[in-house]
């Protein structure tokens, strides 16, 4: 596939909210790398997406042609079901200002991530056309409400004031600086967390939550960092966008797949008492690919080895870090 020519964004203001965040330091880097300067704001960077005053004024300030929108209050399975309440309102609030301050201060375009979890729980593979057929998972209601919630917003700001959104539907991610606390971390970052902690003090057995069938589709964190950039010089559409390849993995296989990269001896216990979430979750990237001429290319295995060789060396540091939900 071809390498992106960046020459289109290079002049241009470009911002990246949610710069702290998983994927918004993977993708600061990534222009960095090719000389592309991007101002960079978050909570920890001093400003709250909740309080409009404050976005109005950031962006009036920055007056951005582009941007790249990584801002969100998200955690893992058990986050979402412990706090659904600060999920709702901390993400509605950040998606309302975003949009108003965006198209008060003239933003050319904005990209924005969201979540597969959107999606109906009974699909298997997820296609655009479907994406409104059923209820989501009660295990990402909330999240993924508030995420589709930012379409409807983007949509009915185009329709009225003639804004500019690119929304694309990514795979769960995962890689280096992954979230590596309890709460937040995705099924795949607390792997490599029991894994690895398994192996330095010596535990018999890691154990896995719930039954180990579900399938996911996951995305390196660098493939979703390109495929923000190269959504950014896209035709102007409303339509949810795919980006991925439509394979997943079970959390069975995945967790040997771990096991055998850290290099623990010990045995795998499944406990089947903890909840599974949606039985499958793979996307059918095809439109993305059309549009794009791309997809996500990190192989799976060699993105797993990455991540483990991150948090093997940072493990120590992670939780001296900032923890808040807030990226």
């Amino acid at each position: 596939m071809a390498k992106f020519d960046f020459n289109p964004i290079r002049n241009k203001r470009i911002l990246i909210t949610g710069a702290t965040g998983f994927l918004g330091k993977r993708l600061s880097r990534l222009l960095e790398a090719e000389g592309i300067y991007a101002e960079r704001t978050s909570l920890s960077l001093g400003v709250d997406l909740r309080n409009y005053n404050e976005t109005y004024a950031f962006f009036h300030q920055v007056q951005p042609d582009l941007v790249f929108n990584c801002a969100s209050f998200v955690g893992g399975i058990q986050f979402g079901y412990k706090y659904p309440a600060d999920l709702f309102e901390n993400n509605l609030l950040m998606n309302v200002n975003l949009l108003r301050a965006a198209r008060e201060t003239a933003v050319g375009r904005i990209v924005n991530p969201i979540s597969n979890c959107v999606y109906p729980a009974k699909a298997m593979l997820f296609k655009e056309d479907e994406i409104w057929d059923g209820p989501m998972h009660d295990s990402v209601m909330v999240y993924g409400f508030v995420r589709k919630a930012f379409w409807v917003g983007s949509w009915a700001n185009a329709k009225q004031y003639g804004l500019d959104v690119i929304n694309i539907v990514l795979s769960n991610m995962y890689g280096p600086e992954d979230h590596f606390e309890e709460e937040r971390s995705h099924a795949l970052g607390a792997l490599i967390m029991k894994f690895v902690e398994a192996k330095r003090t010596g535990a018999p057995y890691v154990t896995v939550w719930g039954s180990g069938k579900p399938v996911r589709e996951w995305m390196h964190v660098d493939d979703g960092a390109e495929a923000m950039i190269r959504a950014s010089i896209l035709p102007a559409t409303q339509e949810f966008i795919n980006v991925g390849i439509g394979e997943g993995i079970s959390v069975w296989e995945m967790s040997q797949v771990i096991k055998e990269l850290t290099g623990y001896n010990g045995e795998i216990r499944l406990d089947t008492s903890k909840p599974d979430g949606a039985a499958y979750k793979t996307v059918d990237g095809s439109r993305g690919f059309k549009m794009m001429g791309w997809q996500p290319s990190k192989p799976f295995y060699q993105g797993v080895a990455e991540a483990i060789q991150w948090y093997e060396r940072n493990q120590n540091s992670i939780h001296k870090t900032n923890k808040h939900a807030f990226v």
